[in-house]
């Protein structure tokens, strides 16, 4: 677990954590209203180098972001949010239409509150939890699903020594 104590760090370990992504990742953010999923991805498509300003897709429920030639970007970034959704007795469903599985092969793709109804779409995936504390700090937690997302995980946990 990593305690962020503000939204800049958020992002910025958004940024860190983009530096262990590639194209077919599926990262599935939970946490309560205000956590900090919205931050952490703006991080993520900060590190990936994508185009345009990363918001909230509650109201559109999934944003493309394409790479960034001139920030070096290497990846697209779709954000999804699934807030909105599930109020059909299928949830899975409404995210099949989306057709987020049609740009997995060819993104990094990150769904906000979709706990339960995305991880069939890939054949591993990071859950991301994020609690928000009282003091407004964050603790966030990375639980690797399959796939190499342990030993990718451990790549970014480990600093090197100072010489």
């Amino acid at each position: 677990m990593t305690k962020l104590s503000t939204v800049d760090e958020t992002r910025a370990y958004g940024a860190r954590l983009a530096g262990i992504l590639r194209a077919g990742d599926l990262l599935v953010l939970a946490g309560p209203l205000g956590a900090g999923k919205t931050a952490l991805t703006q991080g993520i498509g900060a590190g990936l180098g994508v185009l345009g300003d990363v918001t909230s897709p509650t109201f559109v429920i999934a944003r493309v972001h394409r790479p960034d030639p001139a920030r070096g970007g290497r990846v697209a970034l779709v954000h999804a949010d699934a807030y909105r959704l599930g109020s059909t007795s299928d949830p899975r469903a409404e995210i099949d239409d989306l057709d987020l599985d049609a740009s997995m092969d060819d993104s990094v793709t990150v769904v906000e509150w979709g706990e339960g109804m995305v991880e069939q779409h890939g054949d591993g995936h990071l859950l991301i939890r994020i609690d928000r504390r009282d003091d407004d700090t964050r603790i966030v937690e990375l639980v690797p699903v399959g796939g190499d997302w342990a030993a990718r995980l451990a790549k970014l946990e480990y600093v090197a020594p100072p010489f």
